[in-house]
């Protein structure tokens, strides 16, 4: 389905000005972008045009939209015709829906009206840009209470031997209060790496060691624990030895929604122990008790900024073993405030960042693999994903 902005609403991820550069930002380009949110999300639409004074710094028409940038939100995949066009009513529905897109433009405009005092614009002018934003972060609230409920996702990855790994997981709601608990979701990334260890699972070691050889996978950035629990149905429907398996995370909530996908899949009365467990794990700070614990690290989509890149990377090091391996996939997206992402994996692991060991061993990329984007998997502004093996040598 090829999918254009014109005539409907833009995504505010990749439409609304960047919130280091508020201040910056021209009357224009803020009176716009909350003209864009409030036809998006509210009932009544602002004025068409509103008159005030020329501010300090300019000069200009305020009634202008915003440029379009295209987010590659449920933009047309490769090789399909424009014979199912989607119209601008059903783009506006699908970007209103976004739970991603909304909980961006709540924090877009906590950020706005926190800053409104800073910015270089008549006082008149000023009034207007809060009580237009205080209205449309009001009414996206009462949306959110409303509408946002958790969604239950049934998933099946065909095994190497011909079975299917089948897996429930829970989406719980993205938080309002909190951008960075994203792994309240399944994202892209997960579903494909789950989809790959489970076709191939010699590539990935699942195949080698077990539980009592000491072996322990442990997933980084768990989020719903996807790959976790696709992990531990895996490893009995092709014969493996059952190992250790501990998903990860920082986000208490997140950890919370985890576990209830663990009860679902692995239900406590039929279950003495589950064969994943859960654990808090902060990567600016690893436990010394966790030092070379495991054999095989997973992560999917987990780098969101610079500095993940360079804790990611040290927490990992002192997570794995000499011998084991660790699988990095990052999504890669074009376009938006998250472009850019494998760049700073990549610039983390340059020779002289890289952990070393006294024996010179060094923790470094092994071997790095581009995946292409599946149909019907993952949000529209991922154009693919980088798979890294990364480990001591």
């Amino acid at each position: 389905m090829s999918v254009s902005f014109a005539g409907s609403c833009l995504p505010p991820s990749s439409s609304l000005p960047p919130i280091r550069s508020l201040l910056s930002a021209s009357e224009g380009q803020v009176f716009a972008a909350l003209r864009n949110l409030q036809a998006l999300y509210c009932p009544v639409r602002l004025p068409i045009a509103i008159t005030h004074p020329a501010s300090k710094r300019e000069r200009t028409s305020i009634a202008s939209p915003p440029e379009p940038v295209d987010s590659g939100y449920a933009s047309q995949d490769e090789g399909e015709d424009d014979d199912n066009d989607a119209t601008p009513e059903e783009v506006t529905a699908a970007l209103r829906a976004d739970p991603f897109e909304r909980t961006f433009a709540i924090q877009w405009l906590n950020s706005l009206l926190a800053r409104s005092e800073e910015m270089d614009i008549h006082d008149e002018v000023r009034e207007r840009l809060v009580d237009d934003a205080g209205f449309v972060l009001s009414s996206l609230f009462e949306s959110t209470e409303e509408k946002e409920e958790a969604l239950t996702r049934d998933f099946s990855f065909l095994t190497s031997t011909g079975e299917s790994v089948q897996v429930t997981l829970n989406d719980a709601p993205l938080s309002s209060t909190d951008h960075t608990a994203v792994g309240l979701q399944s994202w892209g990334a997960s579903i494909v790496l789950s989809s790959m260890m489970c076709a191939d699972p010699d590539r990935f070691g699942l195949t080698q060691g077990s539980a009592t050889d000491g072996q322990r996978i442990v997933e980084l950035g768990a989020g719903t624990g996807l790959v976790s629990l696709a992990v531990a149905k895996l490893l009995p429907a092709i014969g493996a030895a059952p190992v250790s398996i501990t998903a990860t995370d920082y986000h208490p909530a997140v950890l919370e929604n985890c576990n209830a996908n663990i009860e679902t899949n692995f239900p406590s009365n039929s279950y003495d122990t589950p064969p994943v467990d859960t654990a808090i794990l902060d990567w600016a700070q690893p436990p010394v008790h966790m030092e070379s614990v495991s054999n095989l690290l997973i992560a999917s989509d987990v780098v969101y900024a610079p500095e993940h890149a360079t804790w990611l990377r040290d927490c990992a090091a002192h997570l794995l073993a000499e011998n084991g391996a660790f699988w990095l996939m990052v999504t890669v997206r074009k376009t938006g405030k998250f472009e850019g992402i494998p760049d700073t994996v990549e610039a983390a692991f340059i020779p002289e960042l890289c952990p070393k060991k006294d024996d010179g061993l060094t923790f470094k990329i092994l071997e790095t693999e581009f995946v292409e984007k599946r149909r019907g998997i993952g949000r529209g502004d991922e154009s693919g994903y980088n798979l890294y093996r990364i480990g001591w040598a």
